[in-house]
């Protein structure tokens, strides 16, 4: 999905881009633009070997920041290998090295919302939360369903996750929460359109990531002023701000349900965190992503080649 939306943004700049596998076998283009510094440093370094003159750009996840770079000998040889490196998030900055740094910059993903999709939920009875995203370990999924399980009995709240099951052990701890909590329901995967209306639908979205590299979801939920409750880690504090009012400690069900809690009772703090997301609504224009890739783009093609440069 990433390079889809990454491919149409770059159209729109002027180029012609192909998307490849990291296994193909040849790379020829001007630019390469590879997601994920270790699951695409094979064919980053592959292209690097090949084309003295071509630029190379690394786009950071979540998983290499705070898991694969400090133990991954081939995604570090990626980023030297790199003309550029964009990260997600501008705290994700501070986890390279200086040598590295200097050559990185954080360009954050913007969101265009259908015309007829908005946002106009106002909290009446039952509190309606989402949790949208793929189901493994990184993500902490069952994490707002066991702290909605907690809370009092007369607080009416629903957790409705939505995702496709990637680590297999999430196929029966699912089925297991739903027979044993009424408050939750799980719809499975469903399209990039069904979870935008399930998202706009709800009174807040819960982003439980235990690491996280710039969740696009947070940046839909900004798009469409929706609150969110979040784990505090570098990759959402990076998008939301340190002030943010609306994290707790990850992994922790209890913080995550005093949290949740506070929210349906206090409408006052729920109005807060619909101000602080509002705020941050410049962070995810089109404009200024396509401005950002623009310059970065533009900048790779004024360089002299790097065999003219040795």
């Amino acid at each position: 999905m990433t390079a889809r939306r990454y491919a149409r943004l770059f159209r729109a700049l002027g180029y012609r881009v192909r998307i490849l596998a990291a296994d193909a076998p040849t790379i020829e283009a001007d630019i390469v633009v590879a997601l994920h510094a270790k699951k695409s440093a094979a064919a980053a370094l592959r292209f690097r070997r090949n084309s003295h003159d071509g630029r190379l750009v690394v786009v950071l996840t979540g998983t290499d920041i705070y898991r694969d770079l400090p133990r991954s000998r081939i995604a570090t040889r990626a980023l030297e290998a790199a003309d550029a490196i964009v990260a997600l998030q501008p705290l994700a900055l501070e986890r390279l090295a200086p040598a590295l740094r200097n050559k990185a910059r954080s360009i954050i993903q913007s969101v265009a919302l259908p015309a007829d999709l908005l946002h106009e939920r106002v909290m009446k009875g039952r509190c309606e939360i989402a949790v949208l995203g793929h189901l493994r370990n990184e993500k902490d999924p069952l994490r707002a369903a066991f702290a909605a399980r907690a809370l009092p009995r007369h607080l009416p709240v629903r957790v409705t996750l939505a995702g496709g099951i990637i680590d297999s052990a999430y196929r029966n701890s699912t089925t297991a929460e739903a027979a044993r909590n009424p408050r939750f329901r799980y719809r499975g995967e469903i399209g990039a359109r069904a979870a935008l209306r399930c998202l706009a639908r709800s009174d807040a979205l819960v982003l439980s990531s235990r690491m996280e590299g710039g969740a696009n979801v947070l940046g839909e939920a900004i798009a469409l002023r929706v609150p969110v409750l979040a784990s505090r880690i570098d990759g959402n504090i990076g998008l939301l701000g340190a002030n943010y009012p609306g994290y707790y400690d990850v992994g922790s069900t209890a913080s995550l349900r005093r949290l949740l809690q506070r929210f349906i009772e206090d409408r006052r703090f729920r109005r807060t965190l619909r101000a602080s997301i509002a705020r941050l609504a410049p962070l995810v224009r089109p404009a200024r992503e396509r401005r950002a890739w623009g310059n970065l783009l533009n900048e790779l093609r004024a360089r002299a080649p790097r065999s003219a440069s040795r």
